[in-house]
This record gives structure tokens, C-alpha cells and sequence, in this order.
């Protein structure tokens, strides 16, 4: 039985954009010093979470608290103590890496070393590049140094390696083993089910608003792989983490 306390609870959570229920009645934990994946089709609702976990959004229903703060009325507090890494993001086309790093550590009263992340998201050779000259990997690993320059307690990370090469992928990889091993807690949504069964202790699998499964990927996988009620279709061969996805799903990634 995990002991560790809960940094994430969501009860009953619910989001509606007109007649779409994007969040439909989610509930789960997140404890601390875990790597906890949400993935799911396009439109499942991962991104939706995410925001009304970070106060982006205010919930239709239900209760979310992150750090014990609710996300909307203890924004400020919960801004110093986590990181946010979102899908859609920007900064001013003139501003340089340096700066941007530079500028964003200024704003907490602890930040971490932002030279480090420099190095560390392999950004050194384009100290003195302006945002706007950036590839787009290279703003992918900008903004998730951004997301650390406050050395947050818990960090969101959507889409973390998205638009990155294998060897950025990689570092990428080491740096959420490395944030865990540290005592930070991370949540990541991706759509890459290798990722997630790399990196994640646990894994909610989400559909149409809902979480259709949640468990480490090692119990994931060795349900479907038993023949259980997942499906009989896996019962040979190497199961994997895409393999359950696809199962519970019914279909690949919808656009």
C-alpha cells in the first residue's frame, strides 16, 4: 500500500464547452514524488484537466486541490510553489533564451539556477538566440525550462517531448526520472504510450471525459495480456502500454 500523501485530488471533476462534456465526473490522486500520465485520444479531455488542475479554467462541478490550495482562489501561492508546461504557449518574438530564463527566475523569491537549465535542456548554443529564430523543438525545450526556473514542487507537462529529436527525447526522459528522484511530483499528458510506460508509475487512461482505466503500466499491460475483460485478442506476444490504450479506446489517436 503507497503511504506517500496525496499533492493532487480531484473529486467528481466536470467541464462542459456549450453541449460537449469535456470532463465528465473524473475523480483521482496524484501522491507525491510520482510521475502520474494522463493519456487519451485527441479531444478525451487530458488538456481540459490539466488546465482546471492549474486554475486555467473554472470547473463546472466537482473539487480539485493541488498542494492542498484551491487552484483558482490560492492562484498566486500555487504559481510560486509549481511549473506549468503547456501545448500553447508563447513569448515575444525579440525576447533572447537568456533573457526569457532571466526574466522568469526574477519573478520567485527561490528560484532555481537558470544557467543549469540552459545546460541541462541543451540550450547553451542558443544562449543569445531570439525566440523568434528558435526551431520549434528548440521552443519545446525552452518553455519546459521555464516551467522549472521556480524549482516547483509539482510540474504539469503536456505533450513534453512533442516536436523534439531522439536525443532530445531522451534528455527529456532523464530529466522527469531526474525531477522524480528529487522529490518532485510531475504530471505528464502525452500521446506517446512508450513514454508514458517509460516514465510513469501510474497512468489514467482517458475517454470521452472519463477515466476509463488508472493503475501502474505494469498492471495495465498484464491485465490485457491475462485475456481479461479488456480483450482475448492479446493473449500472444509482447502486450505494451498501446496495446491497452487501443483496447479500452476502441481506436486510434482521433484528430
Amino acid at each position: 500500500m503507497n503511504t506517500e500523501p496525496e499533492v493532487v485530488t480531484v473529486r467528481d471533476l466536470r467541464k462542459s464547452y456549450a453541449a460537449t462534456k469535456a470532463v465528465d465526473g473524473v475523480s483521482f490522486e496524484v501522491r507525491s514524488a510520482e510521475v502520474f500520465g494522463i493519456v487519451g485520444p485527441n479531444g478525451a479531455g487530458k488538456t481540459t484537466i490539466v488546465e482546471c488542475l492549474v486554475g486555467l479554467r473554472e470547473p463546472d462541478g466537482g473539487s480539485v486541490r493541488v498542494l492542498g490550495l484551491d487552484p483558482r482562489r490560492d492562484a498566486r501561492e500555487l504559481r510560486l510553489r509549481s511549473g506549468v508546461q503547456l501545448q500553447e504557449a508563447a513569448l515575444p518574438d525579440g525576447i533572447k533564451v537568456w533573457e526569457a530564463l532571466a526574466l522568469f527566475a526574477s519573478l520567485y523569491p527561490r528560484p532555481a539556477d537558470w544557467r543549469g537549465l540552459l545546460r541541462d535542456w541543451g540550450l547553451e548554443g542558443k544562449r543569445n538566440a531570439r525566440f523568434s529564430s528558435l526551431s520549434g523543438g528548440q521552443r519545446q525545450r525552452l518553455f519546459v525550462a521555464l516551467a522549472l526556473v521556480n524549482d516547483p514542487e509539482i510540474v504539469f507537462l503536456d505533450e513534453l517531448t512533442s516536436g523534439l529529436d531522439p536525443q532530445a527525447r531522451r534528455a527529456g526522459w532523464e530529466m522527469v526520472d531526474s525531477l522524480r528522484n528529487r522529490g518532485t511530483t510531475v504530471v505528464l499528458v502525452t500521446h506517446a504510450m512508450e513514454e508514458a510506460e517509460a516514465l510513469c508509475d501510474r497512468v489514467a487512461i482517458v475517454d470521452h471525459g472519463r477515466i476509463v482505466a488508472l493503475d501502474t503500466p505494469r498492471r495495465l499491460i498484464e491485465g490485457l495480456g491475462a485475456g481479461g475483460s479488456m480483450s482475448p485478442r492479446f493473449r500472444s506476444g509482447r502486450v505494451s502500454l498501446e496495446d491497452v490504450f487501443l483496447s479500452l479506446t476502441g481506436q486510434g489517436m482521433r484528430a
